[in-house]
């Protein structure tokens, strides 16, 4: 075996008795519930910080209650549904989006698997299990929960839903493409696809340091994934009301709600495993301080790494406005799917290098050369291809300018200029008729043809 690849060590896992199992996969329920909690309070002040307002204020001390108010008055109110809906889909789309929420929490580690902690006088790991693909776990259960969306949108039987569902389904397919290629970089820098393993081989240096190509992707990505500004274009309230959600009210309406922020705490959650160092401590406390990584501390810097990427979300949808569709697919295909395989075949090659034994400052030569003739090899052919059009382009009058060419009045463009307004006089003629002068452009229908005919008889 190469001496990058990591041993898995898996052993640890699946040994604790079942009533320990159930009190961590409460505790992984109820951490996601609390952070919800938070996040959505957290969300509204910092957005009305950002606008310079204030923010929940009535309910709890400094308004904290107010999500737990929210989730209440939510429960309350009428459940309404749509007599042309599908009953049976319709009802079972949100529970098909929020339930997969809830699973990728399995496979997160809340601290080392090494280090196991006591819990009611039994040792055990700070994670509820782990798998040799749970990586990819966590793509798969991620890709299950939008299909909740798409349901929701079709069943809804109304034209906006079902639109929100359908760019939900476009958006899903585009962007879990260049998520999966980030994926695949940490898989080969890793050698691994567990998620304790891989925070394991962080201990030296973050894979945000050595992978931050694929960080920005997946950052990229899991705000298209969760669909939050600048990316919610299946709840796009411009132009579909409320897209997939607009026929859903009550209590479905909430586990919509939830089910966008567990996914927002799920993805920053993985961030912080693959890219973040995971439970590790941040490098000005882990150089002075040897227990940091040790006891129940690993959690608190997952907490808090977790939380400031929730920040970050948080400051796009301040910050940021809504993309129209057409950008979107146009960053998922053309921008973010060809720089992530070009990044992926780039760490691959670098990783067959190294386990050849060859000197970094030699791969970081031929890579650099080998981009470098890509690049000439690019700009040379760029400018003989536009010379070369340049050479063909006929010279062509610009094209008329038809205000009324999609149906309807739209204003012209800079450049554009509008053509003459029919039955328009000059200035000149206005005047002539305003002193009771002829009017040689008028017909008959138009006051002042009648004295024009009138001097010709006579």
């Amino acid at each position: 075996m190469s001496p990058y690849l990591a041993a898995e060590d898996l052993s640890l896992f699946g040994n604790d008795p079942w009533w320990l199992v159930v009190v961590k996969a409460v505790f992984c329920f109820a951490f996601l519930m609390v952070t919800v909690l938070f996040s959505i309070v957290w969300e509204r002040k910092v957005v009305a910080w950002m606008q310079l307002r204030i923010g929940p204020n009535r309910h709890g001390p400094w308004g904290m209650l107010q999500s737990l108010a929210d989730g209440v008055k939510l429960m309350l109110k009428e459940d309404v549904v749509v007599k042309r809906a599908d009953k049976a889909v319709y009802i079972l789309a949100p529970i098909v989006a929020a339930v997969p929420a809830f699973m990728a929490i399995a496979v997160i580690p809340f601290g080392p698997a090494g280090n196991e902690v006591s819990v009611f006088g039994q040792r055990t790991t700070m994670q509820l299990t782990d798998l040799p693909i749970a990586v990819l776990y966590i793509l798969a259960v991620a890709s299950v929960g939008i299909y909740g969306i798409v349901l929701a949108g079709w069943s809804s039987g109304s034209t906006y839903p079902l639109l929100g569902g359908l760019r939900s389904c476009a958006q899903m397919i585009s962007y879990e493409i260049a998520m999966g290629a980030a994926f695949a970089s940490v898989f080969l820098y890793s050698g691994s696809m567990s998620t304790s393993t891989i925070v394991e081989q962080q201990g030296d240096r973050w894979y945000i340091l050595l992978l931050p190509v694929s960080f920005l992707i997946y950052i990229v990505t899991m705000v298209g994934e969760t669909n939050r500004a600048p990316f919610d274009m299946p709840e796009s309230e411009g132009d579909l009301v409320g897209g997939f959600n607009t026929e859903y009210s009550s209590i479905k309406f909430a586990m919509f709600m939830l089910a966008e922020y567990v996914n927002m705490v799920t993805v920053a959650a993985v961030a912080t495993t693959l890219f973040l160092g995971g439970w590790r401590a941040p490098w000005p406390v882990s150089t002075f301080w040897e227990g940091a990584n040790h006891g129940w501390w690993p959690m608190l810097w997952f907490v808090l790494k977790v939380q400031l990427l929730l920040f970050f979300f948080i400051w796009l949808r301040g910050t940021l406005p809504r993309v129209r569709y057409d950008q979107l697919m146009k960053l998922g295909w053309k921008v973010l799917i060809p720089v992530s395989l070009v990044w992926l075949m780039l760490v691959a090659t670098v990783r067959a290098l190294r386990n050849e034994n060859y000197d970094f400052a030699d791969i970081a030569l031929y890579i650099g050369g080998g981009v470098l003739v890509l690049l000439l090899l690019s700009f040379v052919v760029d400018m003989y291809r536009d010379k070369a059009r340049q050479a063909e382009r006929p010279v062509e009058a610009p094209a008329a300018f038809d205000p009324m060419a999609g149906g309807f009045p739209v204003p012209p463009l800079p450049g554009q200029e509008l053509p003459p307004v029919p039955r328009r006089r000059p200035r000149r003629e206005r005047e002539l008729i305003v002193s009771g002068g002829p009017d040689t452009h008028s017909d008959g229908s138009v006051g002042g043809s009648t004295d024009g005919k009138e001097a010709s008889d006579g």
